[in-house]
């Protein structure tokens, strides 16, 4: 077969406009990926929203209703860092995850305990803060037993639905009952009223919880279980999501914020007086 002239310049056209699309579309397909991103939705709303649900001293509302804790002192220091305004999405826990996964939400940062069941459905941020979980328990009804005691049908617990802790202590103690609750102050509650002989949670609400209810309530064993890290929780597929978040844990994290914030609300009560207690 005999190449013409003609032949060869409609070949060479033709890989020209190849080269020449491929950087077009690799330049399309990168502003794509980036104004999918949740990061860039925020810049451009103006706003962050963070879902989050009340457990003390993770968040809660003051006496004027406000939202104060932990976790909204971090969210604050967040909005303030990228620049833009931050609105609370208060939200039960049970349905927090699917509500991110929905859309209602930007980011969660809730205490929420970094899991491979969790990370089927979201992904994580690295932990921007560590805790573990302690028993909390009616005195009268535990007295004298060992942690294997609690391990029986005749005990019941309290757990708030979706929880770490109700997740633990099905695996810790799988012979005993499970009441769950959709708020965390049933739980105290329903130990506290002798209808659940212990609840477990995240320090330092059970040893407040057995202060200010001392003839009653108890942490009867000095020991964590459970000890893992929180981290910021984002929909998959965002990697402009995941490194901004854990840049900024990192940063606060090396510069001490993070630590002095966490030790303000976990390791002392100057706050105590601005919610009911």
């Amino acid at each position: 077969m005999k190449i013409t002239r003609r032949m060869m310049g409609i070949a060479l056209a033709a890989v020209t406009a190849v080269g020449l699309s491929q950087p077009t579309f690799a330049a399309s397909t990168s502003q794509s990926l980036g104004a999918e991103s949740v990061i860039e939705t925020i810049k451009k709303r103006g706003v962050i929203k963070i879902g989050l649900d009340f457990f003390v001293p993770w968040s809660m509302r003051d006496k004027n209703g406000d939202i104060i804790g932990f976790e909204p002192e971090v969210g604050r220091k967040l909005a303030a860092d990228m620049g833009v305004e931050v609105e609370f999405v208060p939200t039960k826990w049970a349905g927090i995850i699917p509500a991110l996964v929905a859309g209602k939400m930007d980011v969660i940062i809730s205490g929420m305990t970094v899991t491979p069941a969790r990370n089927l459905t979201i992904n994580f941020s690295e932990p921007y803060a560590f805790s573990g979980l302690t028993i909390l328990a009616n005195t009268a009804m535990t007295q004298g037993m060992s942690l294997e005691d609690y391990n029986s049908e005749d005990i019941t617990f309290s757990c708030r639905r979706g929880s770490t802790p109700c997740t633990y202590i099905a695996t810790k103690f799988p012979k005993a009952k499970l009441l769950k609750f959709e708020d965390e102050g049933v739980n105290v509650q329903e130990v506290l009223n002798g209808n659940a002989h212990a609840t477990m949670a995240s320090e330092p609400g059970p040893s407040n919880d057995a202060r200010r209810h001392p003839e009653t309530l108890s942490v009867p064993f000095n020991q964590a279980f459970d000890a893992g890290g929180e981290g910021f929780g984002m929909r998959k597929s965002d990697p402009d999501a995941l490194a901004y978040f854990n840049s900024w844990i990192r940063r606060h994290h090396n510069n001490g914020w993070l630590k002095a914030t966490h030790d303000y609300w976990f390791r002392g009560n100057d706050w105590a007086d601005q919610v009911d207690q």
